[in-house]
Protein backbone atom coordinates (compact mmCIF):
# COMPACT_ATOMS: atom_id res chain seq x y z
CA UNK A 1 0.00 0.00 0.00
CA UNK A 2 2.86 2.15 0.49
CA UNK A 3 4.87 1.79 -2.20
CA UNK A 4 7.54 -0.32 -1.16
CA UNK A 5 8.76 -3.07 -3.02
CA UNK A 6 7.00 -2.10 -6.30
CA UNK A 7 9.95 -0.94 -8.06
CA UNK A 8 12.38 -3.95 -7.76
CA UNK A 9 9.53 -6.73 -7.80
CA UNK A 10 9.54 -7.05 -4.09
CA UNK A 11 5.70 -6.77 -4.28
CA UNK A 12 4.54 -8.46 -6.52
CA UNK A 13 6.70 -11.41 -5.22
CA UNK A 14 5.18 -10.67 -1.86
CA UNK A 15 1.73 -11.01 -3.57
CA UNK A 16 1.83 -13.87 -5.13
CA UNK A 17 3.32 -15.25 -1.96
CA UNK A 18 0.32 -14.72 -0.60
CA UNK A 19 -1.55 -15.85 -3.14
CA UNK A 20 0.03 -19.21 -3.43
CA UNK A 21 0.20 -19.53 0.20
CA UNK A 22 -2.47 -17.46 1.78
CA UNK A 23 -5.76 -17.67 -0.38
CA UNK A 24 -8.65 -19.37 0.33
CA UNK A 25 -12.26 -19.66 -0.95
CA UNK A 26 -13.43 -17.65 1.43
CA UNK A 27 -10.75 -14.42 1.39
CA UNK A 28 -6.87 -13.95 2.09
CA UNK A 29 -5.74 -15.92 5.55
CA UNK A 30 -3.53 -14.59 8.29
CA UNK A 31 -0.92 -17.64 8.52
CA UNK A 32 0.09 -21.05 7.18
CA UNK A 33 0.47 -23.53 8.71
CA UNK A 34 -1.52 -22.92 11.49
CA UNK A 35 -0.17 -23.65 15.64
CA UNK A 36 -1.91 -26.66 16.45
CA UNK A 37 -0.10 -26.34 20.02
CA UNK A 38 -0.12 -24.27 22.78
CA UNK A 39 3.03 -22.07 22.54
CA UNK A 40 3.66 -19.91 25.86
CA UNK A 41 5.82 -17.37 24.81
CA UNK A 42 3.62 -16.61 21.69
CA UNK A 43 -0.12 -16.86 24.35
CA UNK A 44 -3.10 -16.01 22.64
CA UNK A 45 -2.43 -16.85 18.88
CA UNK A 46 -1.72 -20.41 19.44
CA UNK A 47 -4.68 -21.16 21.95
CA UNK A 48 -7.39 -20.81 18.99
CA UNK A 49 -8.16 -23.50 17.12
CA UNK A 50 -6.75 -24.04 13.39
CA UNK A 51 -8.11 -21.60 10.92
CA UNK A 52 -9.58 -19.76 13.99
CA UNK A 53 -9.21 -15.95 15.08
CA UNK A 54 -5.84 -14.97 14.89
CA UNK A 55 -4.73 -18.70 14.41
CA UNK A 56 -4.61 -18.54 10.73
CA UNK A 57 -8.96 -17.36 9.83
CA UNK A 58 -9.26 -15.11 7.49
CA UNK A 59 -9.83 -11.75 9.21
CA UNK A 60 -11.85 -9.74 6.71
CA UNK A 61 -10.06 -6.24 7.94
CA UNK A 62 -7.09 -6.54 6.52
CA UNK A 63 -8.53 -8.24 3.02
CA UNK A 64 -9.11 -4.92 1.12
CA UNK A 65 -5.18 -4.12 2.48
CA UNK A 66 -4.55 -6.68 0.05
CA UNK A 67 -6.77 -5.91 -3.05
CA UNK A 68 -5.43 -2.39 -2.70
CA UNK A 69 -1.82 -3.78 -2.77
CA UNK A 70 -2.46 -5.37 -6.01
CA UNK A 71 -3.91 -2.56 -7.30
CA UNK A 72 -0.69 -0.52 -6.85
CA UNK A 73 1.28 -3.08 -8.69
CA UNK A 74 -1.39 -3.01 -11.36
CA UNK A 75 -3.35 -6.14 -10.92
CA UNK A 76 -7.21 -5.17 -11.33
CA UNK A 77 -8.15 -8.68 -11.75
CA UNK A 78 -6.33 -9.94 -8.79
CA UNK A 79 -7.79 -7.33 -6.51
CA UNK A 80 -11.34 -7.72 -7.75
CA UNK A 81 -10.81 -11.27 -7.22
CA UNK A 82 -9.99 -10.90 -2.94
CA UNK A 83 -12.79 -8.13 -2.71
CA UNK A 84 -15.27 -10.92 -4.27
CA UNK A 85 -14.35 -13.63 -1.78
CA UNK A 86 -14.91 -11.29 1.33
CA UNK A 87 -17.81 -9.58 0.02
CA UNK A 88 -20.95 -10.20 1.41
CA UNK A 89 -23.24 -9.86 -2.00
CA UNK A 90 -21.09 -12.47 -3.07
CA UNK A 91 -21.82 -14.98 -0.41
CA UNK A 92 -25.89 -15.71 -0.75
CA UNK A 93 -25.18 -19.03 -1.63
CA UNK A 94 -22.57 -19.77 0.91
CA UNK A 95 -25.40 -18.90 3.71
CA UNK A 96 -25.92 -21.90 5.21
CA UNK A 97 -22.59 -21.85 6.18
CA UNK A 98 -21.56 -18.37 6.58
CA UNK A 99 -24.42 -18.01 9.26
CA UNK A 100 -24.42 -14.12 9.81
CA UNK A 101 -26.39 -11.57 8.13
CA UNK A 102 -26.44 -11.35 4.19
CA UNK A 103 -25.51 -7.53 4.43
CA UNK A 104 -22.77 -7.27 6.58
CA UNK A 105 -18.97 -8.19 6.79
CA UNK A 106 -17.92 -10.35 10.17
CA UNK A 107 -14.63 -9.74 12.07
CA UNK A 108 -13.68 -13.10 10.34
CA UNK A 109 -14.30 -16.12 8.70
CA UNK A 110 -13.20 -19.82 9.27
CA UNK A 111 -10.56 -21.14 7.10
CA UNK A 112 -9.07 -23.87 5.25
CA UNK A 113 -7.43 -25.54 8.62
CA UNK A 114 -10.50 -24.85 10.66
CA UNK A 115 -13.42 -27.61 11.20
CA UNK A 116 -15.73 -25.46 9.25
CA UNK A 117 -14.28 -23.30 6.41
CA UNK A 118 -16.27 -20.33 5.57
CA UNK A 119 -18.47 -20.06 9.03
CA UNK A 120 -18.30 -16.22 9.56
CA UNK A 121 -18.07 -14.93 13.46
CA UNK A 122 -18.41 -11.28 15.28
CA UNK A 123 -20.74 -9.24 12.45
CA UNK A 124 -20.50 -6.04 12.59
CA UNK A 125 -17.33 -5.66 14.78
CA UNK A 126 -14.66 -4.80 12.29
CA UNK A 127 -13.34 -2.24 10.51
CA UNK A 128 -14.27 -4.10 7.04
CA UNK A 129 -16.78 -2.03 5.24
CA UNK A 130 -14.88 1.32 5.64
CA UNK A 131 -11.63 -0.08 4.07
CA UNK A 132 -13.67 -1.82 1.65
CA UNK A 133 -15.26 1.58 0.76
CA UNK A 134 -11.59 3.42 0.34
CA UNK A 135 -10.61 -0.27 -1.68
CA UNK A 136 -13.52 0.04 -3.92
CA UNK A 137 -14.02 3.54 -4.38
CA UNK A 138 -9.85 4.91 -4.45
CA UNK A 139 -8.30 2.07 -5.54
CA UNK A 140 -10.17 -0.25 -7.82
CA UNK A 141 -12.71 2.61 -9.37
CA UNK A 142 -9.57 4.93 -8.65
CA UNK A 143 -11.71 8.10 -7.83
CA UNK A 144 -8.75 9.44 -5.51
CA UNK A 145 -8.40 13.23 -3.48
CA UNK A 146 -5.42 14.47 -2.83
CA UNK A 147 -3.72 17.85 -2.42
CA UNK A 148 -3.66 18.45 -5.68
CA UNK A 149 -7.17 17.80 -6.52
CA UNK A 150 -8.99 15.05 -7.35
CA UNK A 151 -7.48 11.85 -9.29
CA UNK A 152 -8.62 9.01 -11.54
CA UNK A 153 -6.76 6.50 -11.72
CA UNK A 154 -8.67 3.36 -11.88
CA UNK A 155 -6.90 -0.33 -11.65
CA UNK A 156 -9.95 -2.50 -12.89
CA UNK A 157 -10.96 -6.82 -14.10
CA UNK A 158 -11.46 -7.07 -17.31
CA UNK A 159 -15.24 -7.66 -16.84
CA UNK A 160 -16.02 -4.27 -15.75
CA UNK A 161 -15.70 -2.35 -19.15
CA UNK A 162 -17.14 1.29 -17.92
CA UNK A 163 -18.79 3.00 -15.21
CA UNK A 164 -20.08 6.44 -14.40
CA UNK A 165 -19.82 8.01 -10.66
CA UNK A 166 -20.65 11.61 -9.40
CA UNK A 167 -18.75 12.67 -6.80
CA UNK A 168 -18.66 15.51 -4.56
CA UNK A 169 -15.12 17.09 -3.87
CA UNK A 170 -14.48 20.29 -2.51
CA UNK A 171 -17.76 22.15 -3.10
CA UNK A 172 -18.07 21.14 -6.96
CA UNK A 173 -19.66 18.11 -8.45
CA UNK A 174 -17.55 15.86 -10.84
CA UNK A 175 -19.34 14.00 -13.19
CA UNK A 176 -16.78 10.88 -14.06
CA UNK A 177 -17.14 8.52 -16.80
CA UNK A 178 -14.35 5.82 -16.88
CA UNK A 179 -14.12 3.44 -20.02
CA UNK A 180 -12.00 0.62 -20.28
CA UNK A 181 -9.86 0.88 -24.12
CA UNK A 182 -6.35 -0.07 -23.54
CA UNK A 183 -5.34 3.91 -24.50
CA UNK A 184 -4.73 5.89 -20.91
CA UNK A 185 -6.12 9.49 -21.43
CA UNK A 186 -8.16 12.29 -19.81
CA UNK A 187 -10.22 15.15 -20.69
CA UNK A 188 -12.12 17.42 -18.57
CA UNK A 189 -15.21 19.39 -20.40
CA UNK A 190 -13.97 18.50 -23.97
CA UNK A 191 -10.52 19.72 -23.23
CA UNK A 192 -7.88 16.59 -22.88
CA UNK A 193 -5.64 17.30 -19.87
CA UNK A 194 -2.07 15.69 -18.87
CA UNK A 195 -2.10 13.06 -16.07
CA UNK A 196 -4.84 11.77 -14.56
CA UNK A 197 -5.77 14.65 -11.48
CA UNK A 198 -8.39 17.22 -12.30
CA UNK A 199 -7.90 20.79 -12.54
CA UNK A 200 -9.56 22.79 -10.00
CA UNK A 201 -10.29 25.46 -11.99
CA UNK A 202 -13.08 26.91 -9.32
CA UNK A 203 -15.95 25.44 -11.53
CA UNK A 204 -19.09 24.22 -9.73
CA UNK A 205 -19.24 21.06 -11.98
CA UNK A 206 -17.14 19.46 -13.62
CA UNK A 207 -17.60 16.13 -16.91
CA UNK A 208 -14.89 14.43 -17.09
CA UNK A 209 -13.81 11.18 -19.37
CA UNK A 210 -11.10 8.53 -18.72
CA UNK A 211 -10.21 6.01 -21.04
CA UNK A 212 -7.89 3.18 -19.58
Amino acid sequence: MAGVGKDDGKAVKALDSVRKHLLGKYGVELLAPCYTVYHKELGEISSYPPGYKENGSIFCHNNPWISIAETVVGRGDNAFDIYRRTAPVYQEENSDIRRVEPYVYAQTVAARASYEEGAARNSWLTGTASWTFVNISQYILGIKPTLGGLSVAPCLPKELDEYTVDRRYRGAMYHIHVKQTGVAAMSVDGVKVEGFVIPDTGKAEYHVEVTV
